[in-house]
């Protein structure tokens, strides 16, 4: 029997990849009635890295490549799950589970509904999102607000380590329901710190305050958590701004409570999510708010997202495309001082695929 990858005691700086890696490893290890598979699983690359080596350790037919045919795939997972082996089906892009449209909305996300509760249908579909350049219009799509907006779907966005390492077991471990957690592509290579994580039966399927503030409130998804704590950080060393951060975590089932109390003390509150603003996390936050706690809010509600069309090819485009850590600083300063020229030093900087990940063409 192969063991389980066992955290170290104390605080340890575990990549993003290497926390997929073993989250993987281990659902693998503990439950024996547990398959990885998806299209590249088992190749040289082994989905980003995350599954990587896993065939020749626990064997072919627990973790298995696929071939270009989601909707039958992800029917063969929703068969398996329902009887009693839990699945783990990856796509390198959220694009292509558009494909199995049908089996995730109309299926997965019905059976215990539609059946009185005696059916469940415990999975986790990891999905890669997020830029680099050259990926263009069909290879970009961050869909995390057309997955939640269906009742019956759990949709996570984990944006360090940690969440993922405090998420992932338990999901495939304790929820019986099907998860589906987008991934931030150029997350894979970040370092974070994570610190133990202590046996409990409290769900993490929730928001993440990861920075107090009096100033404003900023409500963030996936890679703009860590846009949002930069930006937050500049702000608070050339200027007199102090920003809240919450990371969503997971946008189908929002923490209404800590969004609102937050708000309710800032009074301004800025959405900055990876997708776009129109019928999105962005509007689904403003909803919220508007219904909840409208008097609480000072100042009208900033969003910030992609650009309202697809995503351009080009790589100059591409960096227009995106908001960066230049426009949110600006977005925020604005909204603080209440003053379109508000005076405040912005970091240089024009594209966050420069930042976190060195690609040097598309893919």
């Amino acid at each position: 029997m192969i063991a389980a990858i066992e955290p170290k005691i104390g605080n340890e700086i575990i990549s993003y990849r290497e926390a997929l890696y073993r989250t993987m490893h281990n659902a693998l290890a503990e439950h024996p009635h547990t398959m990885i598979f998806g299209q590249g699983v088992d190749d040289h690359k082994g989905t980003f890295g995350t599954t990587l080596g896993l065939a020749e350790k626990f064997g072919a037919d627990r973790v298995f490549d696929t071939p270009l045919a989601e909707e039958a795939i992800t029917g063969i997972a929703l068969g398996a799950a329902l009887n009693g082996i839990y699945p783990i089906n990856t796509h390198i892009r959220s694009d292509f589970a558009l494909l199995a449209m049908n089996q995730i909305i109309n299926l997965a996300a019905k059976y215990k509904y539609m059946f009185g509760g005696r059916f469940e249908v415990p999975l986790l579909i990891r999905m890669v999102v997020g830029r680099s350049w050259g990926q263009g219009a069909q290879h970009s799509q961050s869909l995390q607000s057309l997955f939640a907006h269906i009742p019956g779907l759990t949709v996570i966005m984990p944006a360090s380590s940690q969440s993922i390492m405090e998420t992932y077991p338990y999901v495939i471990g304790k929820y019986n329901a099907p998860v589906l957690s987008l991934e931030h592509r150029l997350m894979y290579d970040l370092q974070f710190k994570v610190t133990p994580i202590a046996a409990t039966e409290q769900s993490p399927l929730t928001a993440k305050l990861l920075r107090t503030g009096k100033d404003v409130t900023i409500v963030a998804t996936s890679i703009m958590v860590l846009e949002a704590l930069r930006a937050a950080e500049h702000l608070a060393r050339v200027s007199h701004i102090h920003c809240e951060v919450i990371d969503l975590n997971c946008v189908s089932h929002i923490d209404t409570t800590m969004i609102i109390s937050s708000v309710k003390k800032t009074g301004k509150l800025l959405v900055a999510d990876t997708s776009w603003q129109a019928y999105g996390v962005c509007a689904e936050i403003c909803r919220i708010i508007c219904e909840q706690a409208p008097a609480a809010l000072k100042a009208p509600v900033v969003t910030m997202g992609m650009q309202p069309a697809p995503c351009p090819t080009a790589k100059a485009l591409e960096d227009l495309y995106y908001p960066n850590l230049q426009t949110l600083s600006d977005a925020i300063a604005k909204l603080a001082t209440g003053k379109p020229e508000h005076g405040i030093p912005l970091p240089d900087e024009q594209s966050m695929a420069d930042v976190y990940k060195k690609f040097k063409g598309p893919f």
